[in-house]
């Protein structure tokens, strides 16, 4: 079967047209964007590429086009296909019909954390030896790829909750029909398809719906919106993980989340070090193991294969340390992952200077969804510099405004550069935070420190 993927080089359409080629199909796509690496990636599978949405693209006809969530009416492609009655699907239709039937499917489910908790789920299951296949919105960094079948039973998906398709708009995570669920928080995001938390919360109970009575729903101990959810109505046994409260416990051993106590049920079952920071990571660390054990690994047995994780590129990823001065990317895009993050290395450097630049790229930030949020979550921000893009629709300096001196708007990636470049000294840790490519000003601020000495 020849199939042409709509926008195959965004992670997650990336990661279906890799494991289609892995079970032997031939694979084309189009994307407006067709860069490394993620082209370097498809090309390397014999996959042809192909620049913008062209009608010609689907000439002569594949036997299947699977349809990108980002794809919209209007779009050329999208046009000619309708016209034509090719046949389409959306990528997790085709994932649920093709690829996981007959497969355990753990799913990865919630508003913050589910690359992380995917990608450390996926090494404990191969630390057990149980050789699972994943899909995950990012490259984990024990695996080097997105996606693979794998040799074993178990297959991990990152589980999202924003919409399917143009022409399907329920969840993604709906196509799944997980064994094991891991329900890992939820929060109000996505402004631009939920009006509220109810309709988040009513895509999360369809969720529920699927899972059967002989799996297993792992869900957060201290997330009353999830509470909520299961209130609905829940038909499959609860395992429940928190810090301090839950089925599965973390006791903090060092304030930054870098070592913990986990017990089960009342019983100490030992403890995790590992290079993770963050009460939040604590929490995805929970969630994973507890998955892991639904599946039949042994939790002891896997505590010491934390140690070894290596999370997925831009979550607090170290790009550059220079002169003293440390420079992370981050996956920014909500006040509570901002906070939780900033607050994790807060317990790890102490009094030493954290200095953020913060794009807010995300769609409902862009709508201003967060604004309110966005000043107490950067407290423990010793200095903000804020992009406000002159097409940001708010005033970011209700933001900056309320930090109390700390915080100062720019209007482009090259100012905001200067202004850091003006106020770091050695000693700093500067965090750089958005879920876009910020015209890559992390590697670029690296570099200019680096050509005037630090």
């Amino acid at each position: 079967m020849r199939l042409h993927i709509l926008g195959i080089c965004g992670t997650f359409m990336g990661g279906v047209a890799a494991l289609a080629r892995e079970l032997g199909q031939t694979v084309e796509g189009s994307d407006a964007n067709v860069y490394p690496p993620m082209s370097t990636q498809l090309e390397a599978l014999g996959i042809r590429l192909m620049e913008g949405y062209a009608a010609e693209h689907l000439q002569p006809a594949p036997d299947l086009v699977v349809v990108g969530n980002a794809m919209t009416r209007g779009n050329p492609s999208i046009e000619y296909m309708l016209d034509e009655q090719l046949r389409y699907v959306s990528g997790p239709q085709w994932l649920g019909e093709t690829l996981l039937p007959g497969r355990e499917v753990l799913a990865v489910a919630g508003t913050h954390g589910k690359t992380t908790t995917t990608s450390l789920l996926a090494h404990l299951l191969e630390s057990a030896g149980l050789a699972p296949g994943f899909l995950v919105g990012g490259v984990p960094g024990n695996f080097g790829v997105s996606a693979r079948l794998g040799e074993g039973q178990p297959f991990v998906i990152e589980a999202d909750e924003y919409d399917t398709a143009f022409f399907d708009k329920r969840s993604k995570f709906v196509h799944y029909r997980p064994r094991i669920a891991i329900l890992n928080n939820l929060e109000y995001d996505h402004a631009d398809i939920f009006p509220d938390v109810a309709a988040i919360q009513r895509q999360f109970h369809h969720l529920v719906r699927t899972v059967p009575g002989n799996g297993r729903l792992i869900v957060n101990a201290h997330d009353t919106y999830l509470a909520e959810v299961l209130a609905m109505g829940c038909w499959t046994p609860v395992e429940t993980f928190g810090i301090g409260q839950g089925d599965w416990q973390a006791e903090l051993v060092e304030a930054d989340g870098t070592r913990f106590a986990v017990s089960h049920r009342g019983k100490r079952l030992g403890e995790v070090a590992w290079p993770l920071l963050g009460r939040h990571n604590v929490m995805n660390a929970l969630a994973a193991l507890a998955a892991a054990a639904a599946a039949g690994a042994d939790p002891v047995a896997l505590l010491p294969a934390f140690a070894d994780f290596r999370s997925a590129a831009r979550r607090m990823e170290v790009v550059a340390e220079t002169s003293g001065i440390t420079i992370y990317d981050d996956f920014a895009h909500h006040p509570t992952a901002i906070a939780t993050t900033l607050a994790g290395l807060r317990a790890k450097v102490g009094d030493a200077r954290i200095l953020v630049a913060l794009e807010p790229r995300s769609n409902s930030m862009r709508l201003g969804a967060h604004a309110e949020g966005l000043a107490p979550s950067l407290a423990d921000a010793d200095a903000v510099v804020f992009l406000h893009r002159p097409e940001l629709p708010w005033d970011a300096q209700k933001i900056t405004g309320a930090l109390g001196g700390r915080g100062r708007t720019v209007p482009t990636v090259d100012a905001l550069i200067d202004a850091l470049q003006a106020a770091v000294r050695p000693g700093d840790h500067v965090v750089f935070m958005s879920n876009g490519g910020f015209e890559a000003a992390p590697r670029r601020f690296a570099e200019a420190l680096r050509q005037r000495g630090g």
